[in-house]
């Protein structure tokens, strides 16, 4: 019997709380969940959850990244740059996981805000150079500031060296100033983050929108093929690993690094080998800045980072290695991208007269120019600068753990930022006293409690979207980034037995069959064999070695500038973003094909 296709998503108000997570609404901030009396207006909006960004259960501190990053968002398309038709996006979290619902500026506001726009986004197209050097220069000053954060335990007694200089202050309130100023630096990233972010996405779909009112039939692909082949740094940290596989094979070091399982025992080794100390010589200086990468997407307190976790890294260079061995080419294939696209551009530019012809050079010239800060921005802020600030929470975290505050080294982010400052105080202003804190008494059975209702969180598969849908969804930015269309709602909605293949968007050209490889976090990759399909929620962009290994991706969300799309073009891989439910309606070992030009996946048995 076929269960009957949904016509509308369940209300957050009227879903069963998983069991065993009664009271999961007190681990949030009041302003992140839905709360009663906001139920009429919420109810009349369309939320859909945002596994690109949070496909997993979020802790309350982690809460702290989606705050930051959602203000920031709307902070300079509503306020900085005044975007004509967009204002922020509004976020909530239901069960643990996160929603999203954009908000469009009123229709009375929007003639107002376009000369604004053109003004304040102007000038920074004008001088994009310029201004992106100076947005280094911030982001890396603030990346230094958080290295600089320690905490210390705190004394027996101040130094008498603070007596003789008359400081007057207390080593408690270092620590307090330690993490006001740890939440603040995380806070400006945030906002350096999107200071350039949606300048970018705005001036790729002015490209967008001019093409398709140019040249109707023109594919979404064809347009994307006219600003792929740039080098990006987001790039690098795969670039580096290349070089030192090559490295390795030219030195004759290359037998130590291709043993079962490398570490830092294979660094070791590594030392006391002829060519060995070159070799780490030159790994070093990829470390720093390069393998502040993790292989998650630097929005999760838990993200392994490579400079942190050298397996991880390693484990790609012995890949590469034997490659190499194989007599396989490593090297993306620029070239071929570049001929590529200055082959598509000129077809399509041959079809427009004079002044058409210089608006789309110009407007392509600006897409070009601003194309590689939309993935560039993910090493320095998600990755690098995100790195930093959790290596520093888990040391202050590991600091109240020895304070008796909770049971594990990493059990604060349980807590959410508030709550955390509180403990600290706690901590800070028992010192003082020269008694001991109330904390120990109240948060270690409260952390075990709020344990045992995240993980029943994760128990729960949660819905992908909440309340009724529009009848069309044509927001750009939900399309182009997340993927979300009518027929991906469609989809969702659709019975089990209503479904056949899987559509999506056609992220990334080319075709290819291959075994599927169903892969649901960073942990799991070491299981893609060569020639797989890689099958996954969302990918990240750390990722990008493990894609040397597949012939092609698929996606559950994400559209055609999603980081799995963008990584996918570069790498020359088909890709189908935005299927819903693939990795939950494909299996590990099923047959597959996927049609990256037409956005399909054929099951094949």
């Amino acid at each position: 019997m076929t269960t009957a296709s949904r016509t509308a998503f369940p209300s957050p108000y009227e879903m069963t709380t998983p069991a065993g997570a009664e009271g999961w609404e007190e681990l949030y901030p009041y302003y992140m969940v839905f709360q009663p009396w906001r139920r009429s207006a919420e109810e009349g909006r369309f939320w859909f959850r945002d596994s690109q960004h949070w496909p997993t259960v979020v802790k309350p501190f982690e809460t702290v990244v989606t705050e930051l990053a959602l203000k920031g968002l709307g902070q300079f398309n509503t306020r900085y740059f005044a975007v004509p038709p967009a204002y922020g996006v509004m976020f909530r979290i239901h069960q643990g996981y996160v929603y999203l619902s954009p908000v469009a500026a009123p229709d009375s506001r929007i003639p107002a805000r376009v000369p604004q726009f053109m003004e304040r986004a102007g000038y920074y197209y004008a001088h994009w150079d310029r201004l992106l050097e100076n947005w280094k220069g911030k982001v890396l000053g603030t990346i230094r500031e958080l290295e600089s954060i320690s905490f210390s335990e705190l004394p027996e007694v101040q130094p008498y060296e603070d007596v003789e200089a008359g400081s007057g202050l207390g080593a408690g309130d270092a620590l307090l100033g330690g993490y006001d100023r740890l939440l603040a630096l995380c806070h400006h990233a945030w906002q350096y983050h999107f200071e350039f972010l949606n300048l970018g996405y705005a001036a790729y779909l002015d490209f967008f929108q001019f093409c398709k009112q140019q040249f109707p039939d023109i594919p979404d692909q064809g347009i994307a093929a006219m600003v792929t082949g740039v080098e990006m740094e987001l790039f690098r940290p795969d670039d580096e690993l290349r070089k030192l596989a090559k490295l390795a094979v030219r030195l004759g070091v290359d037998r130590a690094l291709t043993v079962p399982d490398p570490g830092e025992h294979t660094l070791t080794l590594l030392s006391r080998e002829p060519g060995g100390r070159d070799w780490l010589d030159a790994w070093q200086a990829a470390r720093d800045p390069w393998f502040n990468f993790t292989s998650g997407n630097g929005l999760y307190s838990d993200d392994r980072y490579w400079r942190d976790t050298p397996s991880l890294p390693l484990g790609y260079v012995r890949d590469y290695i034997l490659r190499l061995r194989r007599g396989e080419a490593i090297d993306r294939r620029l070239a071929e991208l570049a001929a590529e696209r200055e082959r598509v551009t000129g077809e399509y530019g041959a079809l427009l007269d004079s002044p058409a012809r210089a608006d789309f050079e110009a407007k392509l010239r600006l897409a070009r120019q601003v194309y590689p800060y939309v993935e560039n921005h993910n090493f320095y802020i998600e990755h690098w600068t995100m790195g930093v600030f959790w290596r520093k929470a888990r040391e202050l975290s590991a600091l109240l753990h020895r304070a008796g505050f909770w049971p594990g080294a990493d059990d604060m982010f349980y807590l959410t930022r508030d709550e955390v400052r509180t403990a600290l105080f706690d901590h800070a202003s028992s010192w003082a006293i020269g008694v001991g804190p109330a904390g120990p008494g109240l948060w270690p059975p409260e952390v075990e409690r709020r344990r045992r209702i995240v993980a029943a969180l994760a128990r729960q598969t949660p819905e992908p979207a909440l309340n009724e849908p529009p009848r069309a969804i044509s927001e750009p930015f939900s399309v182009m980034l997340w993927g979300v269309t009518s027929e991906r709602v469609r989809s969702w909605l659709a019975a089990p037995g209503d479904l056949g293949d899987l559509t999506g968007m056609a992220a990334s050209p080319g075709v290819a069959d291959g075994t599927a490889r169903v892969i649901r976090s960073p942990d799991e990759l070491s299981l893609l064999q060569e020639g797989d399909i890689l099958v996954a929620p969302v990918t990240a962009p750390s990722w990008a070695p493990a894609f040397t290994k597949v012939r092609a991706t698929v996606t559950d969300i994400g559209g055609v500038m999603s980081h799995a799309a963008i990584v996918c073009r570069e790498y020359s891989l088909p890709a189908v973003t935005g299927t819903g439910s693939a990795s939950t309606r494909i299996t590990s070992g099923q047959r597959i094909r996927v049609d990256g030009t037409a956005g399909t996946v054929t099951l094949l048995d």
